[in-house]
């Protein structure tokens, strides 16, 4: 069990490799740890675990109501809700079940509000409830003029997914998967994988890339699908919103996603976002001028006083969208090739029962995995608001000191949780990924006061 982030890569064949450590990519890799009879490797082309799509998405744990019915996303969905809850109470995941409110602005809204419902029973999800105006108002009382009406459902959860890419790949590593990071993919041919770091060999690949699962699909003559970057720009605010949002409030959705929402986060800040703009560039990860002043227009009607608070942060991220409304998840056997592709943001809800179905599907195709274990449950940092910091805890203080000195101020992070990210099983590779980890440098002042220290620290345990 190895994580390497430069050099030569081992000579000796795989069992399997799979592409990728974002969250579905490092939540297969999990689930093959529990095969101990496979040799197993993640590349990750990024210095980090959940670097891509992973780390900009909303960070909702979903029911799964609003699916296709009868979708296989329909179904990893509600199944992954279940067993993600259950994850994140075992892992010290944070989580929160504010439930949502999908709000209605006009009269054709309304009338879409009973057909949802329908949906969501179909979804197997007989939770949801209409809301008239009243009780919408009483329930949200710093909604904007002209809500009529909204659908409830309080199934719906706040999830920290930064914490939940890490613990799948904490947990894959100690049980003797290799990660190699730093690994860019540039060619697949029939169980070998070509990268800038050298060549590894392997008996089945898993493409789980994200945004370049459709190039490597063609590198073994698919044609499936074509990923199209879809990007979502967001807004987060200071902490001092946070008492204007009880639920998640979403609209009605369109053909393009869920659209604009307003959401409570495990932090302590207020999302507003995201966008969705179809684009031809797979990195464009920067905001733009108009996508954050059409946010601030949205945000304007739903909650009006949001837009009087201080502004933390923005960001933008990039979805994995195709020319189909379903996931991609289709296996080659005579090629010992998995395709796991178009997983949209539903992607990090859905992520243990994909790589459930993933194994699966290997099964069919004939690799013969061995018998499975139970691997033993990690315990990870608590970076949610609703639960204990570490500078809460008197006795973990008087245990170890280095929990009652504050570095970042604004997020109340100590010295010592910064020690035991940068000596984790899947140390940081740097300051962001530091900050995921942490929530150093991700207050309202951006690091302004707490940068050097932080980086200082960060350049003595790297040496």
């Amino acid at each position: 069990m190895t994580v390497t982030t430069h050099g030569p890569l081992p000579g000796t064949p795989y069992d399997v490799i799979v592409i990728g450590a974002g969250v579905v990519g490092s939540a297969i890799a999990r689930a093959l740890a529990g095969r101990p009879r496979l040799r197993t490797a993640v590349v990750e082309a990024q210095d980090d675990v959940g670097q891509g799509s992973s780390k900009a998405n909303t960070a909702i744990l979903h029911t799964g109501f609003d699916a296709t019915p009868g979708s296989l996303e329909a179904r990893l969905v509600r199944e992954g809700s279940r067993r993600l809850a259950a994850y994140a109470a075992e892992s010290g995941i944070p989580v929160e079940p504010v439930g949502a409110l999908l709000v209605a602005w006009d009269e054709d809204q309304l009338a879409a509000l009973p057909r949802l419902a329908e949906k969501a029973e179909r979804n197997a999800y007989d939770e949801a409830r209409l809301l008239d105006r009243a009780e919408l108002h009483e329930r949200e009382p710093h909604l904007g003029p002209g809500a009529l009406g909204a659908l409830h459902i309080p199934g719906e959860s706040i999830i920290c997914s930064w914490t939940t890419t890490l613990a799948y790949a904490t947990q894959a590593v100690r049980n003797g998967v290799d990660l190699h990071l730093n690994c860019r993919v540039e060619k697949l041919s029939h169980g070998q994988l070509s990268t800038n770091r050298g060549a590894l060999h392997t008996r089945w690949i898993i493409n789980a890339a994200g945004l370049h699962a459709d190039t490597l699909d063609r590198d073994l003559g698919h044609h499936d699908f074509t990923v199209t970057p879809r990007r979502g720009q967001l807004i987060v605010f200071d902490k001092f919103a946070r008492p204007l949002v009880r639920h998640i409030l979403l609209p009605v959705p369109t053909a393009l996603g869920k659209g604009v929402l307003v959401a409570p986060t495990v932090y302590g800040n207020v999302l507003l976002g995201p966008t969705a703009e179809d684009l031809d560039d797979k990195g464009a990860t920067h905001s733009t001028a108009d996508g954050l002043a059409s946010l601030r227009e949205k945000g304007r009607r739903i909650l009006p006083e949001l837009l009087d608070e201080e502004v933390t942060a923005v960001y933008a991220g990039l979805r994995a969208a195709t020319e189909h409304d379903d996931y991609r998840i289709t296996a080659h056997p005579e090629q010992a090739y998995l395709t796991v592709g178009g997983i949209r943001s539903t992607g990090l809800t859905a992520s243990l029962a994909i790589a459930d179905h993933v194994l699966d599907q290997l099964a069919a195709g004939g690799l013969e995995s061995g018998p499975s274990r139970e691997l033993e449950p990690v315990r990870m940092p608590n970076l949610g608001e609703a639960f204990p910091r570490p500078y809460q805890r008197p006795d973990l203080i008087t245990a170890d000191p280095e929990y009652g000195i504050l570095v970042c101020h604004c997020e109340r992070v100590s010295r010592g949780e910064i020690r035991d990210a940068l000596a984790s099983t899947v140390p940081p590779g740097g300051l962001d990924g530091l900050r995921r980890r942490t929530r150093a440098r991700g207050g309202r002042c951006q690091g302004f006061h707490c940068g050097a220290a932080v980086r200082q620290l960060f350049e003595e345990a790297r040496g």
